[in-house]
């Protein structure tokens, strides 16, 4: 079940048509040029519903997002555990529609991580192009999630965002953003650090790897940015894992991450 984020005509389309390129030595279904941003909706199976809404935002640079292994094969397994998961296809940049053929802007964006993980740096990341109408669509979809909870066996005041990658400053930007339009959780997984975080931020499970070739670090600092603000959050470094574990099995601890998000979904009484 697909639902569009808006109405005909309430936003600018990119004036190129939106592609999906399948990248078989990537394992993964890839979306460019997104103009019209819509939910998926990965319902669990009659009376498994544990009353808890997430919203699965994949990665891509907010250039393309990765759609089947950092979206919908993540929502599927939550609909397993009893979760209501909704894939959130953001918009993105215009491209070629090509994950060959990057725009500029991307490759200097990627250059610039390359350069501050090698020097290690803990200088913020500036904001991506691109950014800011992916987060106006989070902000849009957990609005309807909320205003249509009952439909979809959702609670509308455990509402969560499961970001990966560029999906994770996402998750990131929504809670510390206006205090009505924050999920009530969030798991950030190889995502980086937006400021100011606020003390009432909701809480955050937070997980990468050691070997994160572009966001080494960033996890603990995210970690300690929700601590020193006196928010809740737990962390996870996996000694290996590149950037981009999902769900597929790599053979490191890194494959532990999903029954570990829902095992701090229990703990916080979200699944009761």
């Amino acid at each position: 079940m697909i639902i569009p984020l808006y109405e005909a005509g309430e936003i600018t389309p990119l004036g190129v048509p939106e592609t999906r390129v399948v990248v078989d030595e990537a394992g993964e279904t890839f979306i460019f040029n997104v103009s019209d941003p819509a939910i998926e909706v990965f319902l669990p199976a009659s009376g498994d519903a544990s009353g808890v809404g997430v919203i699965v935002a994949p990665g891509g640079g907010f250039v393309g997002i990765g759609y089947e292994q950092g979206g919908a094969a993540i929502a599927r397994r939550l609909a397993g555990q009893g979760v209501t998961a909704f894939v959130l296809k953001y918009r993105t940049i215009p491209s070629a529609g090509d994950p060959y053929q990057l725009p500029a802007v991307h490759l200097e964006e990627m250059q610039r991580l390359m350069d501050r993980a090698q020097t290690g740096t803990p200088a913020e990341i500036p904001g991506f192009a691109g950014e800011a109408a992916a987060l106006a669509d989070g902000v849009r979809a957990i609005e309807l999630i909320r205003e249509n909870a009952a439909d979809w066996g959702v609670d509308p005041r455990r509402v969560g965002v499961l970001g990966f990658s560029a999906g994770a400053f996402l998750a990131v930007d929504l809670a510390i953003g206006e205090e009505a339009d924050r999920p009530d959780f969030i798991g950030v997984l190889y995502g980086g650090l937006r400021t100011p975080v606020p003390g009432d931020a909701p809480p955050a499970f937070i997980a990468s790897a050691a070997d994160d070739e572009m966001l080494r670090n960033d996890s603990v600092r995210i970690f300690q940015a929700w601590v020193e603000a006196g928010a809740e959050a737990e962390l996870h470094v996996y000694e290996r894992g590149g950037h981009g574990f999902d769900l597929r099995p790599n053979g490191t601890t890194s494959d532990a991450w999903f029954d570990q998000f829902i095992a701090w979904m229990r703990m916080r009484g979200l699944m009761d």
